[in-house]
């Protein structure tokens, strides 16, 4: 498409402009803070594409609340979208997975504001050899006038989520929302630094041809996953077979499974019993999208946007993509289970 082509794709503002309060469409209020998170999607890649020419790659020498190690680019993505969704005025609670405890602003009136959880830098391991990253976010309601613990309006099941999203940083930068049962992506713009849309109600196909693990856990696994691994390698509709693609960073991943089909795993483990992804950072806001494009998400055993989030923290086994495969997916775990 021509530079010209391009203009003449709405942009993410037009678009947001013509489904606020739409059927379905974004909840009232919502507007300011999907823009707020592409603009500092938009901004987090200028950043990202030059860090190694600015001195901020590398780690700080300190520990998450996950036991992760903390690289720079993580502290500088959280505070920036801290930043931009503080501006809003109507976020009231945010959620990290770089805070040991959600960030409260009193003075954003209760009642009407939000909640928003992210994972500001999905896949940062990837940040000093040039891999892609992400952000992942979700939207729920924010706390009532009389919440004692208004911090909780992160809590509860992934149904609660208003909208849900992720930014991929890669050759081009992708912007992704789904909210009243709609995926929709948009692109960056070079030329004006723009999210122009490319595909409206976004649609996974009912099956694919890739799946994307960390193989490297294989000795760890329980027998669920690997019954289905092995199916996966094996043959399908005669010779032809399922690729592995697998990049270090979920939202890449999964991206590749919104518009091709497949699935995205990473099981329980003997080392993580309780499973690895956590639940309200990258989990449940992927699977709102996944189920919005007409895909699924499962813990092996129930769906995603079901399970309970009682801390903050929590993880769960996850199982995100095509039909076709996650159905897999369920019927080796609950064999292995029986």
């Amino acid at each position: 498409m021509t530079a010209g082509g391009a203009r003449s794709l709405p942009t993410l503002a037009d678009h947001l402009r013509a489904a606020e309060g739409g059927s379905p469409g974004l909840a009232a209020g919502l507007v300011p803070i999907v823009e707020a998170l592409a603009g500092a999607g938009a901004e987090l890649a200028r950043e990202i594409a030059g860090a190694a020419l600015t001195g901020r790659l590398g780690e700080t020498g300190a520990v998450n609340e996950h036991g992760d190690r903390v690289r720079r680019l993580d502290i500088e993505s959280n505070d920036l979208l801290l930043a931009a969704l503080r501006r809003t005025g109507v976020v009231a609670v945010v959620a990290s997975e770089e805070l040991a405890a959600p960030v409260v602003w009193p003075d954003v009136a209760t009642g009407d504001a939000f909640a928003v959880g992210l994972d500001p830098l999905d896949g940062s391991l990837n940040t000093d050899v040039g891999g892609v990253l992400g952000t992942i976010f979700a939207i729920r309601p924010g706390p009532g006038p009389h919440d004692r613990e208004p911090a909780r309006a992160v809590l509860g099941p992934g149904t609660r989520q208003l909208a849900a999203g992720y930014v991929l940083y890669g050759p081009a930068t992708v912007f992704v929302y789904a909210t009243g049962g709609r995926a929709h992506v948009f692109v960056l713009d070079p030329a004006d630094r723009q999210f122009r849309l490319t595909r409206a109600g976004a649609r996974m196909p009912h099956a694919g041809r890739t799946y994307a693990v960390n193989d490297a856990s294989w000795p760890r696994w329980g027998p669920g996953p690997r019954a289905l691994v092995e199916a996966l390698r094996g043959t399908r509709d005669g010779d032809r077979r399922y690729a592995l693609r697998y990049s270090g960073a979920m939202v890449a991943d999964f991206h590749r499974t919104l518009l091709e089909g497949g699935i995205y795993l990473y099981p329980e483990d003997a080392n993580r019993p309780e499973g690895r992804i956590r639940l309200l950072y990258e989990a449940a806001p992927l699977a709102q999208v996944a189920e919005a494009a007409g895909g699924r998400a499962s813990t092996g055993t129930r769906r995603i946007l079901e399970v309970d989030a009682t801390d903050y923290h929590q993880r769960t086994p996850c199982y995100i993509g095509s039909v076709e495969e996650v159905e897999r997916a369920e019927r080796c775990v609950r064999d292995a289970r029986s």
